[in-house]
Protein backbone atom coordinates (compact mmCIF):
# COMPACT_ATOMS: atom_id res chain seq x y z
CA UNK A 1 0.00 0.00 0.00
CA UNK A 2 1.37 3.65 -0.53
CA UNK A 3 1.15 5.76 2.85
CA UNK A 4 1.18 9.19 2.93
CA UNK A 5 2.75 11.37 6.27
CA UNK A 6 2.05 15.29 5.28
CA UNK A 7 3.27 18.04 7.62
CA UNK A 8 0.27 18.86 10.29
CA UNK A 9 -0.81 22.24 9.38
CA UNK A 10 -3.20 23.20 12.43
CA UNK A 11 -1.75 26.11 14.48
CA UNK A 12 1.58 25.01 16.22
CA UNK A 13 0.96 21.31 15.94
CA UNK A 14 5.12 20.27 16.29
CA UNK A 15 4.16 16.68 15.74
CA UNK A 16 4.25 13.99 13.47
CA UNK A 17 2.06 11.27 12.52
CA UNK A 18 4.53 8.20 12.15
CA UNK A 19 8.43 8.16 13.41
CA UNK A 20 11.34 6.86 11.34
CA UNK A 21 11.06 4.30 13.17
CA UNK A 22 7.55 3.30 12.02
CA UNK A 23 8.65 4.18 9.05
CA UNK A 24 11.27 1.17 8.88
CA UNK A 25 8.67 -0.97 9.94
CA UNK A 26 5.91 -0.32 7.21
CA UNK A 27 9.08 0.19 4.64
CA UNK A 28 10.16 -3.45 5.61
CA UNK A 29 6.50 -4.70 5.17
CA UNK A 30 7.05 -4.06 1.74
CA UNK A 31 4.82 -0.59 1.86
CA UNK A 32 5.99 2.53 0.09
CA UNK A 33 5.96 5.27 2.63
CA UNK A 34 5.71 9.07 1.30
CA UNK A 35 6.56 11.43 3.55
CA UNK A 36 6.86 15.56 3.23
CA UNK A 37 9.63 17.01 2.78
CA UNK A 38 9.94 18.67 6.82
CA UNK A 39 7.17 16.74 8.22
CA UNK A 40 8.85 15.62 11.33
CA UNK A 41 11.19 18.48 11.71
CA UNK A 42 9.54 19.98 14.43
CA UNK A 43 9.30 16.45 16.36
CA UNK A 44 13.01 16.28 16.48
CA UNK A 45 13.00 13.57 13.50
CA UNK A 46 14.88 15.44 10.12
CA UNK A 47 14.24 14.36 6.76
CA UNK A 48 17.56 12.27 6.28
CA UNK A 49 16.19 9.37 9.07
CA UNK A 50 13.10 9.32 6.86
CA UNK A 51 15.01 8.64 3.63
CA UNK A 52 17.44 5.70 5.31
CA UNK A 53 14.28 4.01 6.74
CA UNK A 54 13.41 3.85 2.90
CA UNK A 55 10.64 6.13 2.74
CA UNK A 56 9.90 8.57 -0.38
CA UNK A 57 10.56 12.06 0.46
CA UNK A 58 8.19 14.02 -1.34
CA UNK A 59 7.98 18.02 -1.40
CA UNK A 60 4.20 18.97 -1.41
CA UNK A 61 1.05 17.91 0.66
CA UNK A 62 -0.61 17.17 -2.72
CA UNK A 63 1.98 13.96 -3.32
CA UNK A 64 1.46 12.56 0.43
CA UNK A 65 -2.27 13.14 -0.02
CA UNK A 66 -2.71 11.45 -3.31
CA UNK A 67 -1.60 8.21 -1.12
CA UNK A 68 -4.15 5.53 -0.40
CA UNK A 69 -3.74 5.78 3.30
CA UNK A 70 -2.99 9.02 4.71
CA UNK A 71 -1.70 9.19 8.32
CA UNK A 72 -1.97 12.30 10.39
CA UNK A 73 -2.35 13.74 13.66
CA UNK A 74 -4.64 15.87 13.83
CA UNK A 75 -8.04 16.24 11.88
CA UNK A 76 -8.33 18.12 8.36
CA UNK A 77 -8.42 21.96 8.49
CA UNK A 78 -10.54 23.63 6.13
CA UNK A 79 -7.42 24.27 3.50
CA UNK A 80 -6.83 20.05 4.05
CA UNK A 81 -10.43 19.54 2.33
CA UNK A 82 -9.59 19.59 -1.06
CA UNK A 83 -7.46 16.49 -1.05
CA UNK A 84 -10.07 14.35 0.50
CA UNK A 85 -11.59 11.70 -2.20
CA UNK A 86 -13.25 8.69 -2.35
CA UNK A 87 -10.58 6.12 -2.62
CA UNK A 88 -9.16 7.82 0.29
CA UNK A 89 -8.82 5.87 3.75
CA UNK A 90 -7.59 8.55 6.35
CA UNK A 91 -6.47 7.79 9.50
CA UNK A 92 -6.15 10.48 12.20
CA UNK A 93 -7.52 11.80 14.91
CA UNK A 94 -11.14 13.37 14.04
CA UNK A 95 -12.85 14.21 16.63
CA UNK A 96 -16.27 14.54 14.35
CA UNK A 97 -19.34 15.46 16.75
CA UNK A 98 -17.05 18.98 17.43
CA UNK A 99 -16.86 19.95 14.04
CA UNK A 100 -20.23 19.84 11.67
CA UNK A 101 -17.89 21.77 9.08
CA UNK A 102 -15.51 18.60 9.09
CA UNK A 103 -17.96 15.95 9.17
CA UNK A 104 -20.03 17.43 6.02
CA UNK A 105 -17.08 17.50 3.88
CA UNK A 106 -15.82 13.62 4.41
CA UNK A 107 -19.18 12.71 3.52
CA UNK A 108 -19.82 14.90 0.18
CA UNK A 109 -15.90 13.27 -0.08
CA UNK A 110 -16.96 9.74 0.10
CA UNK A 111 -13.54 9.37 2.37
CA UNK A 112 -13.27 6.16 4.53
CA UNK A 113 -12.18 7.90 7.89
CA UNK A 114 -11.02 6.08 11.15
CA UNK A 115 -10.94 8.07 14.26
CA UNK A 116 -7.81 7.44 16.75
CA UNK A 117 -10.24 8.10 19.52
CA UNK A 118 -13.08 6.14 18.64
CA UNK A 119 -10.81 2.62 18.17
CA UNK A 120 -12.26 0.54 20.88
CA UNK A 121 -10.93 -2.70 22.91
CA UNK A 122 -14.21 -4.81 24.20
CA UNK A 123 -12.60 -3.98 27.71
CA UNK A 124 -14.02 -0.59 26.49
CA UNK A 125 -10.51 0.95 26.58
CA UNK A 126 -9.09 3.30 23.80
CA UNK A 127 -5.90 2.26 22.75
CA UNK A 128 -4.83 5.44 20.22
CA UNK A 129 -6.64 8.20 22.61
CA UNK A 130 -4.38 6.73 26.10
CA UNK A 131 -1.26 7.85 24.90
CA UNK A 132 -1.95 11.48 24.46
CA UNK A 133 -5.04 11.44 27.22
CA UNK A 134 -1.82 10.71 29.27
CA UNK A 135 0.22 13.99 27.95
CA UNK A 136 -2.87 16.27 28.10
CA UNK A 137 -3.54 15.21 31.54
CA UNK A 138 -0.03 15.57 32.82
CA UNK A 139 0.59 19.04 30.78
CA UNK A 140 -3.15 20.37 32.14
CA UNK A 141 -1.57 20.37 35.55
CA UNK A 142 1.64 21.90 34.48
CA UNK A 143 0.06 24.76 32.40
CA UNK A 144 -2.87 25.17 35.08
CA UNK A 145 -0.06 25.48 37.79
CA UNK A 146 1.63 28.01 35.58
CA UNK A 147 -1.37 30.33 34.61
CA UNK A 148 -2.24 30.66 38.39
CA UNK A 149 0.26 32.91 38.51
CA UNK A 150 -0.16 36.75 38.94
CA UNK A 151 1.19 37.83 35.91
CA UNK A 152 -0.42 35.34 34.20
CA UNK A 153 -3.91 36.50 35.58
CA UNK A 154 -4.34 33.73 38.15
CA UNK A 155 -4.55 33.55 41.58
CA UNK A 156 -1.12 34.12 42.66
CA UNK A 157 -1.24 30.59 43.86
CA UNK A 158 1.58 28.47 44.53
CA UNK A 159 0.10 25.22 43.88
CA UNK A 160 2.58 23.41 46.52
CA UNK A 161 2.46 26.32 49.08
CA UNK A 162 5.50 26.72 51.03
CA UNK A 163 5.49 26.26 55.20
CA UNK A 164 2.89 27.80 56.94
CA UNK A 165 0.65 28.42 53.86
CA UNK A 166 -1.74 26.34 52.34
CA UNK A 167 -1.86 24.02 49.66
CA UNK A 168 -3.39 24.95 46.28
CA UNK A 169 -6.44 23.30 45.52
CA UNK A 170 -7.55 21.48 42.21
CA UNK A 171 -10.13 19.98 41.17
CA UNK A 172 -10.42 17.33 38.10
CA UNK A 173 -13.54 16.46 36.71
CA UNK A 174 -13.26 12.71 35.28
CA UNK A 175 -11.33 10.22 36.49
CA UNK A 176 -10.30 8.20 33.10
CA UNK A 177 -6.86 8.26 31.74
CA UNK A 178 -6.45 12.22 31.18
CA UNK A 179 -8.03 12.60 34.62
CA UNK A 180 -5.69 10.53 36.63
CA UNK A 181 -2.70 12.02 34.86
CA UNK A 182 -3.46 15.65 35.68
CA UNK A 183 -4.43 14.49 39.39
CA UNK A 184 -1.04 12.52 39.68
CA UNK A 185 1.09 15.44 37.99
CA UNK A 186 -0.99 17.50 40.69
CA UNK A 187 -0.18 15.44 43.63
CA UNK A 188 3.29 15.78 42.40
CA UNK A 189 3.49 19.24 42.58
CA UNK A 190 2.27 18.94 46.54
CA UNK A 191 -1.46 20.23 45.71
CA UNK A 192 -4.35 19.02 47.07
CA UNK A 193 -6.20 17.20 44.56
CA UNK A 194 -10.47 16.10 44.62
CA UNK A 195 -11.52 13.92 41.55
CA UNK A 196 -14.70 13.68 40.40
CA UNK A 197 -16.45 10.99 38.36
CA UNK A 198 -19.92 9.56 38.19
CA UNK A 199 -18.28 5.72 38.34
CA UNK A 200 -17.90 4.88 42.14
CA UNK A 201 -15.58 1.91 41.13
CA UNK A 202 -13.47 4.00 39.60
CA UNK A 203 -13.64 6.62 42.87
CA UNK A 204 -12.48 3.69 44.85
CA UNK A 205 -9.52 2.22 42.26
CA UNK A 206 -8.26 5.52 42.66
CA UNK A 207 -8.57 5.91 46.24
CA UNK A 208 -7.00 2.27 46.83
CA UNK A 209 -4.09 3.79 44.00
CA UNK A 210 -3.53 6.43 45.82
CA UNK A 211 -3.65 5.64 49.69
CA UNK A 212 -5.73 8.25 50.30
CA UNK A 213 -3.63 11.01 49.18
CA UNK A 214 -6.48 12.03 46.46
CA UNK A 215 -9.82 13.03 47.61
CA UNK A 216 -12.68 11.18 45.66
CA UNK A 217 -16.37 12.81 45.15
CA UNK A 218 -19.14 11.48 43.47
CA UNK A 219 -19.93 13.42 40.25
CA UNK A 220 -23.12 15.52 40.98
CA UNK A 221 -24.26 19.38 39.62
CA UNK A 222 -24.02 20.02 43.47
CA UNK A 223 -21.01 18.56 43.96
CA UNK A 224 -19.86 20.14 40.92
CA UNK A 225 -20.55 23.74 42.09
CA UNK A 226 -19.49 23.46 45.18
CA UNK A 227 -16.05 21.99 44.43
CA UNK A 228 -15.56 24.55 41.97
CA UNK A 229 -16.44 27.37 44.21
CA UNK A 230 -13.77 26.33 46.36
CA UNK A 231 -10.87 25.26 43.48
CA UNK A 232 -7.83 27.36 42.37
CA UNK A 233 -7.52 24.87 39.30
CA UNK A 234 -10.04 23.22 38.08
CA UNK A 235 -9.42 20.53 35.00
CA UNK A 236 -12.06 19.23 32.59
CA UNK A 237 -10.97 15.66 31.88
CA UNK A 238 -14.47 14.13 30.54
CA UNK A 239 -14.88 11.99 27.68
CA UNK A 240 -17.89 10.35 25.92
CA UNK A 241 -16.13 8.54 23.34
CA UNK A 242 -17.02 9.77 19.96
CA UNK A 243 -19.76 12.20 21.71
CA UNK A 244 -19.56 16.02 22.08
CA UNK A 245 -18.08 16.13 25.89
CA UNK A 246 -20.86 17.16 27.97
CA UNK A 247 -21.27 20.56 29.70
CA UNK A 248 -20.66 20.38 33.75
CA UNK A 249 -19.36 23.68 34.54
CA UNK A 250 -21.80 26.03 33.94
CA UNK A 251 -21.22 30.08 33.33
CA UNK A 252 -23.20 30.13 36.44
CA UNK A 253 -20.56 27.97 37.97
CA UNK A 254 -17.48 29.80 36.94
CA UNK A 255 -19.21 33.61 37.76
CA UNK A 256 -19.09 31.77 41.42
CA UNK A 257 -15.37 30.64 41.38
CA UNK A 258 -13.17 32.72 43.56
CA UNK A 259 -11.47 35.43 41.08
CA UNK A 260 -8.41 34.31 38.85
CA UNK A 261 -9.49 30.55 39.33
CA UNK A 262 -7.79 28.83 36.40
CA UNK A 263 -9.82 25.86 34.01
CA UNK A 264 -7.98 23.44 32.23
CA UNK A 265 -10.33 21.83 29.47
CA UNK A 266 -8.82 18.52 27.83
CA UNK A 267 -11.95 18.22 26.38
CA UNK A 268 -12.47 21.10 24.07
CA UNK A 269 -11.64 18.90 21.30
CA UNK A 270 -14.88 17.28 21.33
CA UNK A 271 -16.50 20.23 22.48
CA UNK A 272 -15.31 21.28 25.83
CA UNK A 273 -16.96 19.99 29.47
CA UNK A 274 -17.13 23.75 30.88
CA UNK A 275 -20.50 25.98 29.25
CA UNK A 276 -17.94 29.04 28.66
CA UNK A 277 -15.26 27.44 26.75
CA UNK A 278 -14.07 27.89 23.31
CA UNK A 279 -10.89 26.37 20.98
CA UNK A 280 -7.49 28.25 21.73
CA UNK A 281 -3.78 28.05 20.54
CA UNK A 282 -0.74 27.63 21.83
CA UNK A 283 0.03 31.34 20.63
CA UNK A 284 -2.84 32.86 22.28
CA UNK A 285 -3.87 29.73 25.19
CA UNK A 286 -6.40 31.93 27.14
CA UNK A 287 -9.33 33.61 27.47
CA UNK A 288 -11.24 35.19 30.67
CA UNK A 289 -14.85 34.92 31.53
CA UNK A 290 -16.14 37.14 34.69
CA UNK A 291 -12.79 36.68 36.78
CA UNK A 292 -11.40 32.92 35.52
CA UNK A 293 -8.97 32.42 33.27
CA UNK A 294 -9.47 29.51 31.19
CA UNK A 295 -7.12 27.54 29.22
CA UNK A 296 -8.90 25.63 26.10
CA UNK A 297 -5.71 24.37 23.65
CA UNK A 298 -6.94 21.77 21.27
CA UNK A 299 -3.79 20.21 20.72
CA UNK A 300 -2.01 20.60 23.88
CA UNK A 301 0.44 17.47 23.13
CA UNK A 302 1.68 19.25 20.36
CA UNK A 303 3.67 21.72 22.33
CA UNK A 304 6.02 18.46 23.44
CA UNK A 305 6.06 16.64 19.86
CA UNK A 306 9.36 14.94 21.14
CA UNK A 307 7.11 12.84 23.77
CA UNK A 308 3.81 12.63 22.01
CA UNK A 309 4.91 11.68 18.51
CA UNK A 310 6.95 8.62 19.82
CA UNK A 311 4.29 7.89 21.81
CA UNK A 312 1.64 7.90 19.25
CA UNK A 313 3.58 6.35 16.94
CA UNK A 314 3.86 3.26 19.44
CA UNK A 315 -0.05 2.61 19.72
CA UNK A 316 -1.29 3.42 16.24
CA UNK A 317 1.76 1.34 14.41
CA UNK A 318 -0.03 -1.97 15.05
CA UNK A 319 -3.28 -0.58 13.63
CA UNK A 320 -1.57 1.06 10.30
CA UNK A 321 0.33 -2.24 9.98
CA UNK A 322 -3.08 -4.41 9.99
CA UNK A 323 -4.53 -1.28 7.53
CA UNK A 324 -1.92 -1.31 5.37
CA UNK A 325 -1.26 -5.28 4.80
CA UNK A 326 -4.69 -6.31 4.89
CA UNK A 327 -6.49 -3.43 3.13
CA UNK A 328 -9.17 -1.15 4.88
CA UNK A 329 -12.17 -3.17 4.04
CA UNK A 330 -10.31 -6.46 5.19
CA UNK A 331 -8.85 -4.59 8.24
CA UNK A 332 -11.85 -3.01 9.49
CA UNK A 333 -13.97 -6.36 9.04
CA UNK A 334 -11.35 -8.79 10.89
CA UNK A 335 -10.70 -6.27 13.83
CA UNK A 336 -13.68 -5.14 16.38
CA UNK A 337 -11.21 -2.73 17.73
CA UNK A 338 -10.51 -1.07 14.62
CA UNK A 339 -13.85 -1.26 13.07
CA UNK A 340 -15.43 0.88 15.83
CA UNK A 341 -13.03 3.21 14.50
CA UNK A 342 -14.35 3.69 11.43
CA UNK A 343 -16.50 7.26 11.62
CA UNK A 344 -17.35 7.69 7.96
CA UNK A 345 -17.50 5.62 4.58
CA UNK A 346 -18.56 5.63 0.81
CA UNK A 347 -20.75 9.06 2.34
CA UNK A 348 -22.46 7.38 4.89
CA UNK A 349 -21.85 7.65 9.23
CA UNK A 350 -20.98 4.76 10.79
CA UNK A 351 -20.64 6.05 14.51
CA UNK A 352 -23.55 6.86 16.45
CA UNK A 353 -22.61 9.56 18.89
CA UNK A 354 -21.16 11.37 16.13
CA UNK A 355 -24.36 10.97 14.04
CA UNK A 356 -26.30 12.30 17.23
CA UNK A 357 -24.02 15.63 17.67
CA UNK A 358 -25.17 16.53 14.57
CA UNK A 359 -28.96 15.15 14.01
CA UNK A 360 -27.75 12.89 11.36
CA UNK A 361 -28.06 8.93 10.66
CA UNK A 362 -25.94 6.63 11.35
Amino acid sequence: MRIGVPTEVKAHEYRVALTPAGADALVGSGHTLLVQSGAGVAAGYPDHLYAEAGAELVASAEEAWAAEMVLKVKEPISSEYQFLREDLVLFTYLHLAADRELTRAILDAGTTAIAYETVQHSDGSLPLLTPMSEVAGRLAALEGANHLRAPAGGRGILLPGVPGTPSGRVVVLGGGVAGENAARVALGLGAEVTVLDISLPRLRQLDTSYSGRLRTRASTPYEIASQVAAADLVIGAVLVPGAAAPKLVTEEMVAQAQPGTVFVDIAVDQGGCFEPSRPTTHTDPTFRVHDAVFYCVANMPGAVPATSTPALTNATLPFVRRLADLGAEQALASDEALAKGLNAAAGRLHNAAVAAAHGMEA
